[in-house]
């Protein structure tokens, strides 16, 4: 069985030992003596030449340690559900053929410049939820006319190979039900060829949520579980993370950014009360809520727990 101490110095070296707290040489200074203190109880960090700091030494660790080694680490520190155990977890994982997907065989593509009369029903749609046609040519939006997905918006999802991984048929008259789902899963990154991971990301729950931010990722619902494709790379790359969710979503809402915040994720809070969903609001609009946002700590989801009772 791992110890902390033993995980530590795979990921950071030989130690010297004072107290609470390990002393390791400093990757970031390069100072020769060992002057990067790790505290064992708290997991907090600091280098006492260069001054760098956290409070959770696992932002390091991703990098440093193997996936079975990490999950030893997180089942230390009860970050993880030990009923979720088993063989599985200790092996490392292996790159999984990506899912295709053929787009609909009467999708027409509404970026073309030369169109068909029936197009212009779906680009009043578009039209009349705010999106432009820089819109509608960044993402690839198209339509059906006839076919099983017949008076429906078509907004295609590509993988980093530049594949249709998914779609999302939205109707734009009195189609019922409102959108209908390919049939793939939808455990994949939205459209993640256009996705920069080393910016912030802004999480929403719909397609026509994201149109309206920079750099966004549709979650195709309001849930967002740990085993998730997304979630991983998310873990994996450690970006900037903003929520975005309905304000009806709240609870569920809370439940990922707790989970974001016992992965050390950076992440905030955009408000959206006043409207539905970010798809209401202009990108303007978006932008100013963005620069509002509040970044979400284990101090204001225990003050939302208490809120809540």
């Amino acid at each position: 069985m791992s110890t902390k101490t033993s995980l530590l110095e795979v990921a950071l070296g030989e130690y010297q030992r004072s107290g609470n707290e390990l002393l390791f040489f400093c990757e970031f200074c390069k100072h020769h003596k060992k002057k990067f203190s790790v505290n064992i109880v708290t997991n907090s960090y600091k280098c006492w030449i260069c001054n760098v700091r956290g409070r959770n030494i696992r932002r390091f660790l991703k990098a440093k340690l193997s996936y079975s080694q990490l999950y030893e680490w997180d089942k230390i520190n009860n970050i993880v559900d030990l009923n979720d155990l088993n063989d599985d977890m200790f092996v490392e994982r292996v790159q999984i053929q990506e899912q295709t997907i053929d787009l609909p065989q009467q999708f027409v593509s509404l970026a073309n410049k030369q169109l068909p009369l029936t197009s212009k029903f779906a680009l009043k749609y578009l039209y009349d939820r705010g999106l432009t046609k820089e819109d509608i040519v960044m993402w690839k939006i198209g339509h059906c006319a006839d076919g099983e997905y017949k008076g429906r918006i078509i907004v295609p999802s590509f993988n980093l190979e530049g594949k249709c991984d998914y779609f999302v048929a939205r109707g734009y008259g009195r189609e019922y039900p409102k959108y209908i789902n390919p049939n793939a899963t939808k455990d994949i990154v939205f459209n993640e060829l256009y996705i920069n991971w080393n910016k912030d990301i802004v999480l929403v729950e719909g397609v026509f949520d994201a149109i309206k931010c920079e750099n966004a990722i549709p979650l195709l619902g309001s849930t967002l579980e740990e085993k998730t494709t997304l979630f991983n790379k998310i873990i994996q790359y450690d970006p900037i993370v903003y929520i975005a969710l309905d304000p009806d979503a709240e609870k569920k809402s809370n439940s990922i950014l707790n989970k974001f915040i016992r992965y050390d994720i950076r992440v905030y809070k955009i408000d959206v009360t006043g409207f539905d969903d970010v798809g209401e609001m202009t990108k303007e609009q978006f932008i100013e809520r963005k620069e509002q946002a509040r970044l979400i700590n284990e101090n204001w989801m225990l003050e939302s727990q208490i809120m809540a009772i």
